[in-house]
C-alpha cells in the first residue's frame, strides 16, 4: 500500500520521472496481477482530485502514463482501459506555459503554486519553486515556536511556497511576502488566492489579505494577516523596513550570485536601525550551495560588516521529495 502513497507525494509535486520507484512496480505488477495496482496509483496521481483541478504539467502526465502502460505491458497483464482512455485524453490536451505543482503537508493540507514550466521564464528565474525554499519550509514546520504569533518577512519570496508553507505550519500573526519583479510579485498574488487567501489591494506595491476557503475549513487556528511587498534590496530605506515590524526574517535561495548577494548584505545592514528602534528580528537564510566560492564571499560579506552567523544543523524533518538531496544549508544572522 505504500507504492501508490511514495507515487501520489512525488507525482503531485511533479518531481522527474526517473525518481519514481519503477522496478518496485514493475515487480509488484507481475506479482499481483497488476490491475488494481494499477487503478490505485492512477487515481492517486492523474486522477486524483487535486491533480484534476490543479494540473501538473501536460507533457510530464503523458510522460507518466505513457511510462506507466509500459510497465504494465511488458507483465502481459489484461490492459486497464481506463489508463489507455485517460492517456488519450491528455494527447489532446494543449500545453501551456504554466502548470501547477501541489506539495502535500503533514498536516493534509496541500500547498498548491502555479508555477512557469520553465526555469527561466521572463527574464527571471522566480516563476519556479527552489530545493532551498522546501527545506527552510520543513525547518520552520519543525521549529514552529520562532515563528508562531509573530511578524514574519521573507526577502525573495518567489511565487510563494515557503510562505505560504509557513502560514498553514506555524500560524504566524502576519506574514510579509516581498520581491522586486513585476511578474513573480503577480504570480506569487495567485498564488496566495489559490491557497485559501482572498486579497484587498491597499496600494499598487502591498496588498493585505485575510485569509479564507480552505483554510478555513481545515483548521480552527487563527489566521496570519497576510502582506505582499514590493522590495527593492538596492532602494529600500531603513524606515520603510522599520515600518514592516519583523521579528523574524527568512529568504530561500537568495544567495547565488555575488551581485545579488552584495545587494542582500547592504539591505541587512539597514536592519542594524533595530537595535536602536526594537529589538533585532531573528534571520534565516537558506541556500543551495551551488558554487562553494559564492558561499565563502558570501560568509566574508557578512563578516566585513559585523554580520555574525551560525550554521543550522540540519534536520530530520523530511516530508517532501527531493530529486536528489540538495547541499542545502540554513545559516542564522545576528545583526
Amino acid at each position: 500500500p505504500e507504492l501508490p502513497v511514495r507515487f501520489q507525494r512525488r507525482f503531485l509535486a511533479a518531481r522527474q520521472l526517473r525518481s519514481f520507484p519503477w522496478p518496485e512496480l514493475e515487480q509488484n505488477l507481475r506479482t499481483s496481477g497488476g490491475s488494481a495496482l494499477l487503478a490505485d496509483i492512477l487515481h492517486k496521481t492523474v486522477l486524483h482530485p487535486l491533480c484534476v483541478k490543479y494540473p501538473p504539467a501536460t507533457k510530464y502526465r503523458r510522460s507518466f502514463l505513457t511510462e506507466l502502460i509500459k510497465k504494465h505491458e511488458s507483465t502481459a497483464a489484461e490492459p486497464l482501459d481506463e489508463l489507455y482512455d485517460t492517456l488519450a485524453d491528455l494527447l489532446n490536451e494543449e500545453e501551456s506555459t504554466l502548470c501547477y505543482k501541489n506539495y502535500l503537508l503533514p498536516t493534509g493540507e496541500a500547498v498548491t503554486l502555479s508555477e512557469s514550466v520553465a526555469i527561466i521564464s521572463g527574464g527571471t528565474t522566480g516563476l519556479v519553486t527552489w530545493d532551498a525554499a522546501l527545506h527552510l519550509a520543513e525547518w520552520a514546520a519543525g521549529n514552529a515556536a520562532i515563528f508562531t504569533n509573530r511578524t514574519v518577512l521573507e526577502l525573495g519570496s518567489g511565487i510563494g511556497f515557503t510562505g505560504i508553507a509557513i502560514c498553514k505550519t506555524c500560524n504566524p500573526k502576519t506574514y510579509v511576502f516581498s520581491d522586486c519583479h513585476p511578474r513573480v510579485l503577480k504570480q506569487l498574488a495567485e498564488n496566495i488566492h489559490l491557497n485559501g487567501f482572498v486579497s484587498e489591494p491597499k496600494t499598487t506595491h502591498r496588498i493585505q489579505a485575510e485569509s479564507r476557503g480552505q483554510e478555513a475549513e481545515t483548521t480552527n487556528s487563527p489566521k496570519p494577516k497576510i502582506i505582499v511587498a514590493e522590495l527593492d534590496w538596492g532602494s529600500v530605506t531603513e524606515k520603510q523596513l522599520l515600518d514592516l515590524q519583523p521579528d523574524v526574517i527568512v529568504a530561500a535561495d537568495v544567495v547565488y550570485d555575488p551581485e545579488i548577494t552584495s545587494a542582500l548584505i547592504g539591505m541587512l545592514q539597514k536592519l542594524s536601525a533595530f537595535r536602536a528602534a526594537r529589538k533585532p528580528p531573528e534571520i534565516y537564510i537558506a541556500f543551495t550551495i551551488r558554487n562553494p566560492d559564492t558561499y565563502r564571499q558570501f560568509q566574508a560579506g557578512l563578516d566585513k560588516v559585523g554580520i555574525g552567523w551560525q550554521i543550522i544543523p540540519a534536520h530530520s524533518n523530511s516530508f517532501f521529495l527531493y530529486d536528489v538531496q540538495p547541499n542545502v544549508t540554513i545559516l542564522q544572522l545576528f545583526i
